[in-house]
């Protein structure tokens, strides 16, 4: 993609000029029937949003108001406040009867007892595998979701030509042939970044924590054995002591700029990132190489939105989130106002007529959700630190297999 399409893409992946309209209203009939039996006339929901997805649920929320005689009010507050309010205020009666928010709360949300299951019937089918498993926990749904990111393979194509690299050498030896450095990868400097690396260590078949069979995570944690020692030597065969390709002197500005100079051909980054490549003219995105033998299946965030479980009126926000929120029309408004990548594939498909779009998307299919179990608060820091000392020179097994000791004791 040139340069000129992919800046006007601005901060999120692509700004396609897409036809927008109000909810489908072709269920009125539906709609007002469900609204009469919950007592629709004259009740109120609240929805609580942040201000870039405020003016796209206007359009849904004054259909909904047409249709059922409910008033829809939609408090606009900060993203970063939204969790905690939530939390707080739910359990007193002073809380929304829907919230935006991000997936991986979604733990939190549960064992504090302030969200409610929602069916969404034959419209789930609609919806992007990975973004469902996102939003479910114990095997049941929880929220609609709109929207996810991931990170992805980004590619300077002037330099290194268009095709996507299928494994973790191609890409190093198509990278050396034009750089000493053939790919920058964000560590965080000395913090580590785990949730970056974890396409790689994906591969190797080391998975943070088990899923069971409805896709939800489990406190079995997964990373050691053979495959995270495997996963361990790779980071050691290319920090300090080995190639080098993996250092910790790299945070999220010295990768964008050694990529955005040119002179790293490839990189690990999000569509966060793509603003600050305003020098390279051609970009190409893709799926992450495999270091392993296994595919690379990133961390995949997803948004959605949640019911509150103390609702005076779960019926009509229910009817409010599955026949209104979940239509195409609505989708895209969302996609209009904060161009994430839908989690609705119908809008995912039609928005990926963006080749960077495309490229995320294909990413965040081959990705998995990022947990969303409480127990996920305690394995950034030890995940995050062994991943450091490994990269700067520590012995990869004992290293590695200290740090899954030390967090099956700390979740124990």
């Amino acid at each position: 993609m040139k340069k000129r399409t992919f800046l006007a893409a601005g901060v999120a992946i692509g700004a396609l000029v897409l036809a927008g309209c109000g909810a489908d209203t072709a269920s009125d009939e539906t709609a007002s029937t469900t609204a009469e039996e919950s007592g629709g006339s004259g009740a109120e929901l609240v929805v609580w949003t942040d201000a870039e997805r405020e003016a796209a649920l206007s359009e849904a929320a004054e259909a909904f108001e047409a249709d059922t005689g409910t008033t829809v009010t939609l408090v606009q507050k900060n993203f970063e406040d939204l969790r905690n309010d939530f939390i707080t205020q739910v359990p007193t009666g002073e809380g929304p009867d829907i919230t935006v928010g991000a997936h991986d709360w979604l733990g939190a949300l549960v064992t504090a007892g302030v969200v409610d299951t929602i069916d969404l019937g034959d419209a789930a089918d609609g919806f992007e595998d990975v973004a469902l498993e996102a939003m479910t926990y114990d095997g049941q749904l929880y929220a609609l979701p709109y929207s996810v990111e991931s990170v992805a393979l980004v590619q300077n194509a002037d330099l290194v030509g268009e095709e996507i690299p299928a494994t973790w050498d191609e890409m190093i030896q198509r990278g050396l042939e034009v750089s000493d450095r053939p790919v920058v990868v964000n560590t965080a400097g000395e913090t580590g970044d785990g949730y970056t690396m974890y396409g790689f260590q994906s591969s190797f078949g080391a998975p943070v924590f088990a899923q069971d069979d409805t896709g939800s995570y489990t406190n079995e944690v997964t990373m050691g054995g053979a495959n995270g020692e495997a996963f361990a030597q790779w980071l050691s065969d290319n920090g300090s002591s080995g190639t080098g390709y993996l250092s910790t002197t790299v945070d999220y500005d010295i990768n964008n700029e050694l990529f955005n100079s040119g002179e790293a051909p490839f990189t690990i980054q999000g569509p966060w990132a793509l603003p600050t490549y305003t020098d390279v003219d051609n970009i190409v995105v893709g799926p992450i190489p495999s270091a392993g033998s296994e595919a690379a299946a990133p961390l995949v965030g997803v948004q959605g939105f949640y019911l509150s479980s103390q609702s005076d009126n779960a019926l009509l926000a229910q009817e409010f989130l599955v026949n209104y929120l979940s239509t195409e029309d609505a989708q895209r408004t969302l996609y209009e106002a904060d161009p994430r990548i839908p989690a609705l594939t119908a809008i995912a498909d039609e928005v990926s007529s963006d080749p960077i779009v495309a490229g995320f998307l294909a990413a965040s299919q081959n990705g998995v959700p990022m947990p969303s179990i409480p127990e996920m608060g305690d394995v950034w820091d030890l995940w995050n630190g062994a991943e450091v000392q490994i990269i700067n020179g520590a012995d990869p097994a004992s290293t590695w297999n200290g740090m899954v000791s030390e967090l099956e004791a700390a979740i124990s």
